[in-house]
């Protein structure tokens, strides 16, 4: 098998389009051109150079045009191997920020939702509410979510269509655990693959952070799926004013399935407090962390990125939102939902690998999704590489218009 941008081609000399970026990674299509020449450059320098030893040019080129490319050149990264650890990290740093802020050693809670997916460790395992991967009750640590999240699978039963009030759920839970005793609130601003892109209510991310700022706790955003452009905006949270977080989680975007990476962005008004005098010391990265081959994969992605036109882009996502939205009127799908070039199409409960097994017989593949809600729901994550043509939108959604129809 081979690959070429958004295409694969197999050994029978078919082809078929990824429809799902790989695993929500693969946002500037494989083997490209810029890409490799960063990663050839870099090889033949060297490959290897410890963070606690040196600061070798590359790897602060990454920092300052990450922090650029998402509109925050002030901020401060920290560079991991992984969207897990990064959360990991995440979560130590806001926990020192809180001690060092509050003067308490006690803000060790994180609270996270019901419909979340938040890493593979133990740990966050345990925090996030992904039903297909909650680990066994005494495996868990001791924690678990610890509020709804404003979507109709985990919040409908309280009678009422979700909007920003759902927010007063996150106040109850730090409220109910003290405030004194939480760090931070960690959440997606767009959901991922656990629900299948919901996107929230207009005023909900606002009103967490007002919450969470009247009570001295940090707001993380997990956007390891959604960040750099993903959902149309450098990252999700531009969406909506007043809805920027104190850290910021990327990692599939910024890799684009050429190298694993996590990185944490921490906003400037926070960042002086993890240098603080009494601050605890920051959490380890990891041996292959700022690895320079890694930093290299990620410029080339970012060149990538910054080398497709807005407009066209902007283009090619109404296209696509229109084309997968039309959808929603055929019989076997139940909800089309989404924001920017991630979206999901949810269809009767059984359909889903039925569909699957059709659009791979039209040459596409998708990602599934198993939901939430005392029924789970299901379908497919539509979510192609962001190097799409306006020709590879449509096949990708004629694909998708036959294969539904096929099942009607």
């Amino acid at each position: 098998m081979a690959a070429n941008g958004p295409w694969l081609h197999r050994a029978d000399g078919s082809r078929m389009l990824d429809g799902s970026s790989g695993l929500l990674c693969a946002n500037v299509g494989q083997n490209s051109l810029k890409v490799i020449a960063r990663i050839e450059e870099q090889f033949t320098r060297y490959s290897f150079g410890g963070a606690a030893v040196v600061q070798p040019h590359i790897r602060l080129e990454l920092m300052d045009r990450l922090c650029c490319a998402v509109g925050r050149p002030d901020g401060s990264v920290a560079l991991t191997t992984c969207g897990t650890l990064g959360v990991e990290i995440a979560i130590g740093m806001a926990r020192n920020i809180a001690r060092v802020r509050g003067k308490c050693a006690d803000r060790a809670n994180v609270l996270t939702s019901t419909l979340s997916y938040h890493g593979n460790s133990a740990f966050t395992l345990a925090l996030a509410g992904n039903h297909a991967h909650r680990p066994h009750p005494g495996d868990a640590l001791g924690v678990a979510p610890a509020f709804p999240a404003p979507y109709p699978p985990t919040h409908g039963d309280r009678g009422h269509l979700c909007d920003g009030k759902c927010a007063l759920e996150v106040e109850r839970a730090i409220d109910q655990r003290g405030e004194e005793n939480v760090a931070a609130v960690l959440i997606e601003p767009v959901n991922g693959t656990t629900g299948g892109a919901y996107v929230p209510p207009d005023g909900y991310l606002r009103r967490v952070s007002e919450i969470c700022r009247e009570r001295g706790v940090l707001v993380i955003h997990d956007e390891v799926l959604t960040g750099l452009w993903r959902t149309g905006t450098p990252l999700a949270s531009d969406h909506w004013p007043g809805a920027a977080p104190d850290l910021c989680i990327l990692s599939k975007g910024l890799g684009g399935g050429y190298t694993g990476v996590g990185a944490v962005l921490v906003s400037p008004a926070v960042a002086p407090l993890l240098r603080a005098q009494d601050a605890d010391p920051l959490p380890a990265m990891g041996t292959m962390a700022n690895h320079l081959l890694q930093a290299a994969a990620c410029l080339g992605v970012l060149d990538e990125l910054e080398s497709l036109d807005p407009v066209d882009l902007a283009a090619r996502g109404s296209q696509f939102k229109t084309s997968v939205e039309a959808l929603a009127d055929l019989a076997p799908v139940r909800d089309v939902r989404g924001i920017g070039h991630l979206y999901a199409i949810e269809v009767e409960p059984g359909l889903l690998w039925p569909l699957l097994e059709e659009t791979e017989k039209r040459g596409a593949f998708f990602y599934p999704f198993t939901g939430a809600g005392s029924s789970r729901s299901e379908g497919l994550v539509v979510a192609p590489p962001l190097t799409c043509s306006s020709n590879d939108i449509a096949y990708l959604t004629d694909v998708l218009t036959d294969a539904v129809g096929a099942l009607s």
